[in-house]
């Protein structure tokens, strides 16, 4: 056993975290088999991980941020390709509906990708495995994990195999609609200054917080939304304050 796997049993203490052999049925779902299997142990590390054993390890979090913008990449070429007949609104909101946390996490939890992200005990217990969030943040730092160690045509690859695929499904479910990027063509061909939005209220621990967002248009308020993290938040809140300007509007 190399001296990684030797220190992923000291600081992570999982039994979900051995050796390389841990990582295949994880690797049959990507359609991808890791050269670096560090890489893609630090793509599934959930930043609570890292509190827990003391700061002495990496989250994924920096994987996160180049595998966010790997996954807008695919998919946007993806979209253009597919869609020649398509204007760039239509082709934005498409992209939209595919890449949000809620997307993401739906898919994930559906090819049993979030069995396999490393987290704490306590985020386990409470609830981590099935938050939104976390799944596809950790979704997206697997990608970059991938594009790391294997370059861009095997990321796409995942990409398009575990996500687009399932495009028609995930476009037909009306809860994927982008209520804010309604809200906001709506408001701008009224002529009104552009939405805000404003967390006025947070709930519960740090590990399972319930944000409430408001959302004002100039100095009237006309939604409110709660969720697990503040985008979900923000969407309800569009959704409410589009529902109450189509009542208004005649």
């Amino acid at each position: 056993m190399n001296l990684w796997f030797q220190l992923k049993r000291l600081f992570f203490g999982s039994s979900r975290v051995s050796d390389s052999g841990d990582f295949d049925g994880l690797e049959q779902i990507l359609g991808y088999r890791f050269r670096d299997h560090s890489l893609l142990s630090r793509g599934l590390a959930h930043r609570s991980i890292v509190r827990a054993r003391g700061g002495l390890i990496p989250s994924n979090e920096r994987l996160e941020f180049l595998g966010d913008s790997v996954l807008g990449l695919v998919i946007a070429d993806q979209l253009y390709r597919d869609h020649p007949d398509v204007d760039e609104g239509g082709l934005t909101k498409l992209k939209a509906m595919l890449v949000n946390e809620s997307a993401l996490s739906r898919v994930a939890i559906e090819i049993g990708f979030n069995n396999h992200i490393i987290m704490s005990s306590d985020e386990e217990k409470s609830g981590g495995r099935e938050r939104a969030s976390i799944i596809s943040d950790a979704f997206e730092a697997v990608i970059g994990a991938i594009y790391l160690d294997g370059g861009l045509a095997p990321a796409r690859r995942t990409v398009l195999n575990c996500l687009y695929a399932r495009r028609d499904v995930i476009v037909s479910d009306d809860s994927q609609r982008n209520y804010k990027g309604d809200l906001l063509e709506l408001v701008q061909s009224r002529g009104d200054a552009a939405p805000q939005y404003e967390v006025v209220r947070e709930t519960g621990p740090d590990h399972d917080k319930m944000f409430c967002v408001a959302v004002k248009i100039g100095e009237q308020r006309l939604g409110e939304g709660t969720g697990p993290s503040k985008k979900e938040a923000e969407q309800r809140a569009a959704g409410a304050a589009l529902a109450r300007l189509q009542q208004l509007t005649p």
